[in-house]
């Protein structure tokens, strides 16, 4: 009887389980997400999670750990550099499951196994004009103003009285000088 055994063997001998939650991480490491099924996302995010914290940790025995369970250093070298110092803040709870509907064939329940973004994970409202208003005016030190700046005529204008940018500053001058009347024609000739 297999009491008190929480570890899914996802029908296969221990050795091939262990290749597979391995290879599984080293995939999950390297191209970010991966596509599979609940069963095999389950056992592979407990894997996973244990290789960020031997990362977090950074030291020489914890790197001789993963490698020893990974077994491939390449892998190793992007847990350690890239991976794990995303999530030094951060006490677990590195990876999520998004659950993608069943597999077409099978039926079996697919997701997506992917890394979750670093830092605290905050609810993204939609913003207002006037938050959006509020906010550029306090990170360029002015006061906010009730309409946007784009709805104002003379917003417009300033912004086409404006020096151009993509242009060199002797075509600028040209234009300018063309629209002044010329005494001879001459300034006109050699622009041309």
């Amino acid at each position: 009887m297999r009491h008190r055994k929480r570890r899914s063997r996802l029908g296969r001998p221990p050795d091939h389980l262990r290749a597979l939650l391995a290879n599984q991480v080293c995939s999950l490491i390297f191209e970010e997400r991966i596509k599979t099924t609940v069963a095999k996302a389950k056992a592979t995010k407990r894997l996973a999670e244990k290789m960020v914290t031997l990362g977090r940790k950074g030291t020489l025995h914890h790197r001789r750990q993963a490698a020893a369970t990974l077994h491939n250093k390449r892998a190793v070298q992007r847990l350690f550099n890239e991976v794990a110092p995303r999530y030094l803040d951060r006490e677990g709870g590195y990876t999520r499951i998004i659950r993608l509907g069943n597999r077409r064939g099978d039926a079996a329940p697919m997701c997506l196994l992917e890394w979750v973004e670093e830092g605290p994970v905050e609810k993204k409202h939609k913003k207002t004009e006037e938050a959006v208003a509020e906010e550029a005016a306090t990170e360029t030190g002015t006061e906010a103003t009730e309409e946007p700046v784009g709805s104002r005529p003379e917003a417009a204008e300033e912004s086409d009285m404006a020096a151009p940018t993509s242009r060199g500053a002797e075509e600028a001058e040209a234009e300018t000088e063309d629209d002044e009347p010329d005494a001879g024609g001459e300034k006109e000739e050699e622009s041309k």
